[in-house]
């Protein structure tokens, strides 16, 4: 059953046909989902495969729309519109592709897959913002959480490496890339998460902010300090990292090469590898122990001065400090004894998406 997936970000495309499992065919784009360039590349691949039997696409945010992997017809595209701002970076250039290939796919099943579909059940101690009753009633304010299925495929990938089943499963997951978030997991499922109503929240990303304290963006806001445009360009464009280092960069591998010499790369630095921490310590509190930290994301995967850093002050946790660097495999850092198990997990959303469409279709045919 082959399934083509679709990733779209703010800035790139990724598309990979999986068969059998894996990914047979994939095509990677550093461009604008939405340019002319994208739109011609995507057509003429998909062209230059077979008709697959059906699209997954990776949905940033569901909203209150779309709670689970869903069909999408006539219906459930117009819904999505209305939600569209609550990802801006990433809802409209899924919605882009998502158009350009049910134009070009018109007989296959298109099937959105939402990253806070993982968060769809957080306990409500969890979920709930300390907000007015009507706001939350009104608006559906909630803590949606994201990057559920990268969550979803490193939490079963964990169990078997570790060689044990879901159910007595309890492990924090820090997912660390462009975007970066925390998440407790227990037995499979998800009680708390770092990022909140949007992918804005949490930790610090490559360019944007994380948690800030609100009452500071009321007081940009107010005396003409600055625009809401202004503001909302800063907190998703230039801040996080690109902010910490004063302009020099987003990605960790350059800034870990530019901390010998370059103060504001190492403050980025001490900053990222703190929130991330607190963070981890903070999700660790929902559990009841702690089997497992596993570090998935391009940062999580491929970096690791980060994971080291990290995880020196986590000692209290029962973390130990990785013993190895990087692996060219999923599998464990951590030494023998340690009480708790680091594992380092390539992330693999296209496989995520494929299983979740797979599990679409056959309940469908069922």
């Amino acid at each position: 059953m082959a399934i083509l997936t679709v990733n779209a970000g703010s800035h790139s495309v990724h598309l990979v046909y999986v068969d059998n499992g894996s990914g047979a065919a994939r095509l990677d784009l550093s461009e604008p989902p939405g340019s002319a360039t994208a739109m011609k590349a995507v057509g003429a691949f998909v062209e230059q495969h077979e008709v697959p039997h059906a699209v997954g696409h990776r949905l940033v945010h569901g909203g209150d729309v779309v709670r689970q992997p869903t069909v999408v017809d006539d219906g459930v595209r117009a819904a999505l519109d209305a939600i569209s701002d609550l990802a801006p970076l990433h809802v409209p250039p899924t919605l882009a592709l998502l158009d350009r290939l049910r134009h070009q796919l018109p007989d296959v099943l298109h099937v959105v897959c939402p990253d806070t579909a993982f968060h769809a059940d957080l306990p409500v101690a969890a979920a709930t913002y300390a907000l007015p009753t009507w706001w939350r009633s009104r608006w559906g304010l909630r803590r949606y959480g994201f990057h559920g299925l990268s969550y979803a495929w490193a939490s079963r990938r964990a169990t078997e490496l570790l060689g044990r089943d879901t159910s007595e499963l309890q492990m924090v997951i820090a997912h660390l890339g462009g975007g970066a978030s925390v998440c407790a997991v227990d037995g499979g499922r998800s009680v708390d998460t770092s990022m909140g109503f949007t992918p804005l929240d949490g930790v610090p990303m490559s360019t944007r902010s994380g948690a800030v304290d609100p009452g500071m963006l009321i007081w940009l806001l107010r005396r003409g300090r600055l625009s809401l445009d202004a503001l909302a360009h800063g907190l998703y464009r230039e801040s996080g990292l690109l902010g910490l280092s004063d302009g020099r960069s987003g990605d960790t591998r350059e800034l870990v090469a530019a901390a010998v010499d370059d103060p504001t790369a190492g403050l980025a630095l001490d900053v990222y590898v703190h929130r991330v921490r607190r963070e981890i310590a903070a999700a660790a509190s929902s559990l009841s122990r702690l089997d497992a930290l596993v570090f998935t994301g391009e940062i999580g995967w491929d970096q690791p001065e980060v994971r080291h850093g990290v995880c020196l002050g986590l000692g209290q946790l029962g973390v130990p400090t990785p013993v190895r660097g990087n692996r060219t495999d999923d599998g464990k850092v951590s030494p023998d004894n340690a009480r708790v198990t680091v594992l380092v997990i390539e992330t693999r959303e296209d496989l995520q998406i494929a299983v979740e469409t797979r599990t679409v279709l056959r309940s469908r045919s069922a």
